[in-house]
């Protein structure tokens, strides 16, 4: 366990970030590129520990990947190239990885045991494991496939017109990816439009995917052919930027070449709907991604209501929204949020307990939180609880406490952004 003094009473926070790749980008160009026939070269691809665990992944299923200084190069033999591996294939703590790792694996004719850290063996699988079986895909594990360890022998599929209960980027992921070895069309509606990072890149390499409204559809038997990727900067690790510079006083930052996927934006029209200065300049698009650069200042804030549609828009955001509310003036509230009960932490719960250690006024719903602000946060000794998020909101909270805060596993922010607090130093004053 790690524990780390943080920053105190920050007076303002001014200067320019390049945040690191996004992180579902990155897990999915390493993937797509390990069933890709040819050559695929990822730049500005996100070293942080979830994606290093994709890589090692398919590293032991026979593809060759690379890492250099600034990118990763993959040789990539279509799904035929993947060989059985001879040992348990460790996730570590990324649900991504495993969850589209089993679509994967679904269409090929061998067996492949999976097995993940404490956190995932708690993440619910039968969200993904129930329609792969549904398309012929052999799987077993704890309470059925449910959860892991998982076992998965797959071979051919069948193709499915999936209803899926969750809007999830993983659970439509793994369906379409298994669907590319199925006979027919496969398809997965919503409930809401998820993330379709999936389905931009897909195109990328050669792959037709249709969408229509909350339905995306594939044709079986496509292949991919390898490119050139390059991954933007994660909105998801640019939002904690954003939220500092909105409540630090004095405060002016700017992050470039930051992802702006309409899917992922939520963070955005929260921060300008509860009265935060946010602007998007240098906009463009590379590889069917939306990139640009944003820039916050300290902002007099306004509590909100978020929910609905908003919600799979921002839902890994959720926990530095909620430091955002503490910063507000009046109640915001937070509903439609069940999923966070089944991410690396019920982050309903640990957002609220965390935050209450440093005098937030938070009460906890079953589908999301109320928070009343404007409140001034003091000093606490708190814990990422392993959760990365949860490590970053908090880090950004001890910028705006009025003494001392100690984290409790910091180690746990090199998940998805190793150069945090490098980042965040380069910026005081």
């Amino acid at each position: 366990m790690s524990q780390k003094e943080l920053y105190t009473r920050i007076s303002s926070l001014n200067g320019e970030v390049c945040v690191p790749g996004d992180k579902s980008i990155s897990h999915r160009a390493v993937m797509f590129g390990s069933i890709a026939q040819g050559k695929t070269k990822v730049h500005h691809f996100l070293p942080g520990e979830d994606c290093l665990s994709t890589i090692s992944c398919f590293k032991q299923m026979g593809v060759s990947i690379k890492r250099q200084d600034d990118y990763v190069e993959i040789e990539g033999n279509g799904f035929s190239g993947l060989i059985e591996p001879t040992e348990v294939l460790d996730v570590g703590n990324s649900g991504t990885t495993t969850r589209l790792m089993l679509g994967i694996l679904a269409g090929v004719p061998f067996h492949t045991s999976l097995i993940g850290d404490e956190s995932i063996a708690k993440r619910p699988m039968g969200r993904v494991t129930v329609p792969l079986q549904s398309m012929g895909a052999k799987i077993d594990g704890r309470e059925s496939g449910q959860f892991t360890p998982l076992s998965i022998r797959g071979g051919a599929l069948r193709s499915i017109r999936y209803e899926s209960p969750v809007a999830s980027a993983q659970v439509k992921s793994s369906i379409l990816l298994a669907g590319l070895n199925a006979e027919g069309t496969t398809s997965v509606t919503e409930p809401h439009k998820s993330r379709d990072h999936t389905e931009r890149m897909l195109g990328a390499f050669g792959v037709q995917v249709h969408v229509e409204d909350k339905t995306v559809s594939i044709a079986g038997g496509q292949s991919l052919k390898g490119t050139e990727i390059y991954v933007p900067g994660d909105i998801s690790s640019a939002a904690f930027f954003l939220v500092a510079g909105a409540i630090v006083p004095d405060s002016c930052i700017t992050l470039r070449n930051v992802g702006l996927n309409p899917t992922r934006t939520g963070i955005i029209d929260v921060l300008r709907q509860m009265n935060a200065t946010v602007e998007i300049k240098n906009e463009r698009v590379v590889n069917g991604e939306p990139v640009g650069d944003l820039i916050v200042q300290t902002s007099d804030l306004k509590g909100i209501e978020i929910g609905g549609d908003l919600i799979p828009r921002l839902i890994d955001e959720i926990p530095i929204i909620a430091l955002l509310a503490t910063q507000a003036n009046g109640k915001t509230v937070i509903k439609d949020a069940e999923e966070l009960k089944v991410k690396e932490t019920n982050r309903i719960d640990t957002v609220a307990s965390e935050l209450k250690k440093l005098g937030a006024n938070i009460i906890t719903t079953d589908d999301g939180m109320i928070i009343e602000g404007k409140v001034t946060l003091t000093g606490a000794t708190v814990d990422s609880h392993g959760d990365h998020r949860i490590g970053m909101m908090l880090a950004i909270a001890a910028c705006i406490a009025t003494s001392r805060t100690l984290l409790e596993r910091a180690d746990a922010i090199n998940v998805s952004y190793p150069t945090f607090f490098t980042d965040l130093e380069s910026l005081l004053n």
